[in-house]
């Protein structure tokens, strides 16, 4: 081993399609049907393949956690209702949001492509994963998305003492001529609670503004926040406005739980929220024919021309060309580790 490389873990590359179906293999020998498994494994591989890391293998264990706890239900089949020409609700029947998702999914496109719009609630559902990779195949169909799912309790809002909101991320997705689709996926915290979870595991602290002890006090260090502290919003009273808006769309009006309201402590090993979740599909063909995408293209021109360097988006896209070219690099222990819970 060079000097350079000393000290640093061994990688070893698996290519996205073995990924996948390992991770298919792990969910399925862990309580899932195959349908659920196929769906959150393909979730976490694109994660994992993209470079977010905090949703994608790492997330594995708590996934395994929830589903031996009797927490959440790995064999659920969504219940789709058709309820108006513009909205659909899924009861995802204590399973995972994603299958419900897909089990929804044609039905959203065919209102959406009718009416110009369309609504999808879900509720009774935990999602535990990135939240881009649900709007942004919505965008390769030329269609814009908009998602917004609540988690469980761990952020303070602004101004006040004690932790309330989830982390509360809010997903969207637009085509664009030319190149990839214009998506991004943030958190209302100021960062992402699996961020917080990836730098306790490796001691690493946290910038300013982050979040708080289990005395309210600032703090940096990720163990104070998961021990007992808590998150901040980004942007102050700002993303705080934002995650109450989040409680209100994928909790109020889906009918799922707020991020306050459900009690997982009969289920040691439960790590998965279980709220709701919202999308807002639109059809811009209705609006600006088939403009919409050149305009999306005029829009990332001029913003380059500024001297913007990256897009949103950016990072994730140049990950995945890498992945698929070199194959998604994993350390071997992480690899090992997988097979063996994939028999």
């Amino acid at each position: 081993m060079s000097q350079l490389n000393a000290g640093l873990p061994e990688v070893e590359p698996v290519s996205f399609a073995d990924l996948s179906q390992m991770l298919q293999r792990i969910f399925e020998r862990h309580g899932t049907s195959a349908e659920v498994a196929r769906v959150l494994a393909h979730n976490c591989a694109s994660a994992q393949r993209d470079g977010s890391h905090s949703h994608g293998v790492f997330r594995i264990p708590g996934y395994l956690s929830s589903l031996a706890s009797g927490w959440v239900e790995g064999r659920a089949v969504p219940l789709v209702e058709d309820v108006a020409s513009g909205f659909v609700r899924v009861d995802a029947g204590n399973g995972f949001a994603q299958p419900a998702l897909a089990a929804a999914r044609g039905l959203l496109i065919e209102k959406a492509r009718s009416a110009g719009i369309a609504v999808l609630a879900i509720r009774n559902s935990h999602h535990f994963a990135a939240l881009w990779p649900d709007v942004e195949p919505f965008a390769d169909e030329d269609l814009v998305a908009l998602s917004v799912v609540n988690s469980m309790t761990c952020v303070v809002p602004h101004g006040a003492q004690r932790p309330l909101f989830g982390t509360n991320p809010i997903a969207f997705a637009a085509p664009r001529a030319g190149g990839d689709p214009i998506v991004f996926d943030l958190a209302t915290s100021a960062i992402a609670h699996g961020d917080v979870q990836i730098a306790a595991r490796k001691g690493q602290l946290l910038p300013d503004g982050m979040g708080v002890d289990s005395l309210g006090q600032p703090t940096r260090d990720p163990q104070a926040i998961l021990a007992g502290g808590a998150l901040l919003p980004f942007g102050g009273h700002k993303g705080s406005a934002l995650s109450m808006m989040v409680e209100l769309l994928a909790a109020a009006l889906t009918g799922g739980n707020f991020s306050f309201e459900f009690d997982w402590s009969k289920h040691p090993g439960a790590q998965t929220p279980w709220t709701g979740q919202l999308i807002i599909v639109i059809d811009p063909s209705k609006a600006a024919g088939a403009n919409f995408a050149n305009r999306s293209e005029e829009l990332v021109r001029q913003m380059r021309a500024v001297g913007l360097q990256r897009m949103p988006g950016d990072r994730r896209y140049q990950e995945r060309a890498k992945s698929l070219a070199e194959g998604i690099a994993l350390p071997a222990s992480e690899l090992a580790r997988l097979r063996e819970l994939a028999g």
